[in-house]
């Protein structure tokens, strides 16, 4: 019986690429991609200028795009890449240094799907975490939730838990990869029903993961020159990247970004980034609301996260609060949605046509606390209507 052209496609390995100079790297991540039933290395490159050509050759789904080789390096190589497979998913490979956040937050701009940060140099052989992260985030860029079964008769590989990466302790991971998810049928998106009147917004907050960088600075600008009420984000990164994504957007905005710091004031004309290994809330009093910064437990695998900073925002501002929810990976914010609609305040998700992973909002939308789901011109267009005490349309 021939299969549905789209059940067929989901069924096919996803081909995934490596351009790297080490040979280390290479052998490594071809070993891990041998070793799943659901992906196939598809082919390798030393740097950008070989790349290119393979790529126009073997039309991967998935390239995982070194930033530093000889030759051609990634930044240089990205739009070529892009441009030789039209949906091509690039994952960067970026160093946590400030170069490499520099680097990777501009290849993101430019068109990167995601990135992964590499484990210490020193430290490769135990690479669990970046193992489990690699292979959670090559699935998600293609719309796979999970591991295709071992076929019959096959070894079992060995199974995988959530391990955070190692890494130096001056530069902890933003992310620890959660158990892979079963998958399960999507639930119908039922938008909550929308009060009607105006209402004042005090204040906006958003949560993005990946794809954030690029969303956010497109949404952020539609908000415009006149925008003036306080932004408080929350986007998956670790520490030193947190700090670079703030200068790309300070310079890029009319408002002031800034990386957040524990006790400011929030202010107006005021983006506030969390700090990657922080998670972000606010405390009152309602009249003069400031930042608190902590390192409690990870939650949905993540610090920051998203959910403590919507639920303290539905404590502190009630339903004057607005909550966004942009592309990312997992459901971070919809238990934190859930806290902000039981105050009768709005949530904003971002569509699935738009979003590199339509998870995060998905999850808002699909659990029926979204007021709008909307591509990012739109969400921008919406709080600015909110802002001046209209209803969206």
């Amino acid at each position: 019986m021939a299969l549905n052209p789209h059940t067929a496609a989901s069924l096919r390995p996803l081909k995934v690429m490596i351009v790297d100079d080490s040979a280390v790297v290479r052998g490594l991540i071809s070993r891990w991609l041998e070793q799943e039933p659901d992906m196939v290395l598809a082919g390798l490159a030393i740097d950008g200028a070989k790349g290119v050509e393979k790529v126009r050759e073997i039309q991967p789904d998935v390239l995982i795009l070194d930033i530093e080789m000889p030759n051609m390096g990634g930044l240089e190589a990205l739009p070529k890449l892009l441009a030789a497979k039209p949906g091509l998913k690039v994952l960067m490979a970026s160093t946590l240094t400030t170069r490499g956040a520099n680097v990777t937050i501009r290849a993101l701009e430019l068109g990167a799907a995601d990135y992964i940060p590499k484990p210490d140099s020193t430290r490769i052989g135990g690479a669990d975490g970046f193992r489990t992260e690699l292979l959670t985030k090559i699935r998600a860029l293609c719309g796979r939730t999970r591991q295709w079964p071992t076929p019959p008769g096959a070894a079992a590989p060995a199974p995988e838990k959530p391990a955070t990466l190692e890494r130096p302790a001056s530069a902890p991971s933003a992310f620890t990869p959660a158990p892979r998810p079963v998958a399960a049928p999507a639930a119908p998106v039922v938008l909550r029903p929308r009060s009607t009147g105006p209402k004042r917004i005090d204040a906006l907050f958003v949560g993005a993961s990946t794809g954030g960088p690029p969303a956010l600075r497109n949404f952020l600008m539609g908000l415009g020159p006149d925008w003036k009420l306080p932004v408080l984000i929350v986007q998956h990164m670790p520490a030193t990247f947190t700090a670079i994504l703030a200068e790309h957007l300070d310079k890029a905005l009319p408002q002031r970004v800034v990386e957040a710091k524990d006790g400011m004031n929030i202010e107006s004309r005021t983006i506030y980034i969390a700090p990657g290994d922080w998670h972000m809330t606010v405390k009152g009093p309602l009249g003069l609301p400031t930042i608190k910064l902590d390192q409690g437990p990870q939650i949905n695998w993540c610090r920051p996260a998203v959910d403590p900073l919507f639920r303290s925002a539905a404590d502190i501002y009630g339903n004057h609060a607005l909550g966004v929810v942009l592309t990312g990976m997992g459901h971070d914010g919809r238990d934190g949605a859930k806290a902000l609609v039981d105050v009768n305040a709005s949530v904003l998700a971002q569509d699935e046509a738009t979003s590199v992973v339509w998870g995060m909002p998905g999850a808002v939308a699909e659990a029926g606390l979204a007021e709008l789901i909307k591509p990012i011109p739109a969400l921008s267009a919406a709080c600015k209507a909110f802002a001046r005490g209209e209803r969206p349309q």
